[in-house]
């Protein structure tokens, strides 16, 4: 792998939380309790709660998950198209983070919630990935295939009506912005190479995330090595 936390290193920046958007509807206490009861209420009859995991719940579980299992989302793919100014972006320096969106075949993990206390960690996981009533990260049931069998997951997909969808943009855009993009919790080249290694832990090669690795290394060492540099 082309991108270390060598490289990463290189990005970081010491930037201050600027706050929610003001135009942003921040979730609220009732708001977070409202939608996990109205996701628990659409939930699966048969078998386990599963969550599937693509981007940082592979490196950062929401909740202390019972057990992980390999799945593919038929129908869905991971995108970086979810744009952020907050977190590992900034206002005058939009990140992006990765969002399922339609089409392709999605190859990731399952977490088993626990079944006591589903309704709490449920919560949990919602105020750890929705932050505004309007949200672009939409909670959802969708159909993902556990050892060759079709099963249920809660999954975050693109809500492409979100404020915070970007669209389709050229690999090289968004290779640019995550070597660069930085907020009070980190870069988005930590969350690109934490992903990319999540996955290569467990067997999972995703081209595109691969096609990004190295590109984002190759900007950051020709930044880092300074104007008229060459690789």
């Amino acid at each position: 792998m082309q991108l270390t936390s060598e490289l990463v290193a290189n990005v970081r920046r010491g930037e201050i939380d600027s706050g929610p958007s003001p135009h942003v509807l921040p979730m609220m206490d009732s708001d977070y309790e409202a939608r996990a009861d109205d996701l628990l209420s659409r939930r699966p009859i048969d078998g386990p709660l599963w969550v599937f995991a693509y981007g940082s719940l592979l490196w950062k579980p929401a909740f202390e998950f019972v057990e992980e299992r390999y799945a593919t989302a038929p129908g869905w793919h991971r995108t970086f198209r979810l744009k952020l100014t907050r977190w590992r972006g900034s206002p005058d320096r939009p990140g992006l983070m990765l969002v399922l969106d339609r089409g392709g075949r999605c190859r990731g993990m399952v977490q088993r919630l626990p079944d006591n206390n589903t309704r709490g960690v449920m919560i949990t996981l919602l105020r750890r990935e929705v932050s505004s009533r309007i949200t672009t990260n939409q909670p959802r049931w969708i159909s993902v295939i556990v050892d060759g069998v079709q099963s249920k997951a809660l999954a975050f997909c693109a809500n492409r009506a979100g404020p915070a969808y970007t669209g389709k943009q050229p690999v090289e855009t968004t290779a640019d912005v995550l070597a660069t993009a930085a907020g009070h919790v980190g870069s988005c080249a930590e969350y690109l190479l934490r992903t990319v290694d999540g996955l290569e832990q467990r067997g999972i090669r995703d081209r595109h995330l691969w096609q990004l690795q190295e590109m984002v290394a190759e900007r950051i060492r020709s930044s880092a090595q300074g104007p008229g540099a060459t690789s």
